[in-house]
């Protein structure tokens, strides 16, 4: 049972998207709410339904929902198959929680650095102006050690063979497990890590010259 807060007039939402700042909006928003006093919710939008996640989404959910639970959040919002605007959904969360004050990260990475622009904070005001929005940048946050060594992850599949296992960027009828592909900066070839999610919980295993030099970690049957 979490632990009910003293100033009730007061409640903080965090809205978080898919990234490396995730967590850390998480945890300003958390450190705001226990200065406050008060309750603070996580929320994050996708117009995907859940079940088409891909292995990098769903790990930054199943990620953002234990960090949420270790830090005693109120609640963890998922709004997905979402196809209202943004700030629409945004807003309908605000009135159902009565949130007062808004969290907001900026990113280039991230789908909400576009509430960073004039208009569509315009619109966010407009829509709730009973709430504070706090625009927080992320930037010199960008520079962390994955992603200064890595670049940017595409779509990968891991395949079966005679030898073992090794890395594919096709998709195929045969392939053993979907996930994302971070390759080392600098190298000429595919070294770097591939990442899955395996039972809820995301996965990370090396990826040497195509090949997977962690066996051991990769499920015997296709999830």
């Amino acid at each position: 049972m979490k632990k009910t807060k003293g100033r009730m007039d007061e409640s903080i939402l965090v809205c978080v998207y898919y990234g490396p700042n995730g967590e850390r909006l998480i945890k300003r928003g958390h450190k705001m709410a226990s200065i406050m006093d008060c309750p603070v919710y996580i929320l994050t939008v996708d117009p995907l339904p859940y079940d088409e996640f891909d292995a990098e989404r769903s790990g930054y959910i199943e990620r953002w929902k234990e960090l949420s639970e270790e830090l005693g959040v109120e609640e963890f919002i998922l709004l997905d198959n979402e196809k209202r605007p943004p700030a629409k959904a945004i807003a309908s969360i605000a009135h159902k929680y009565n949130i007062t004050q808004i969290v907001i990260g900026q990113t280039p990475q991230n789908r909400w650095e576009e509430i960073t622009k004039g208009s569509f904070a315009n619109v966010l005001m407009r829509a709730m102006s009973f709430v504070d929005i706090h625009i927080v940048s992320m930037d010199r946050s960008l520079n962390t050690e994955e992603e200064d060594t890595y670049e940017k992850g595409v779509r990968s599949y891991v395949l079966k063979d005679d030898e073992g296992y090794r890395l594919s960027f096709t998709c195929q009828k045969n392939n053993h497990l979907e996930g994302i592909f971070y390759k080392e900066i600098g190298t000429d070839f595919n070294n770097g890590i591939f990442k899955f999610v395996l039972d809820g919980k995301p996965v990370q295993i090396h990826v040497t010259e195509d090949r997977i030099t962690e066996p051991d970690k990769i499920p015997n049957k296709p999830q």
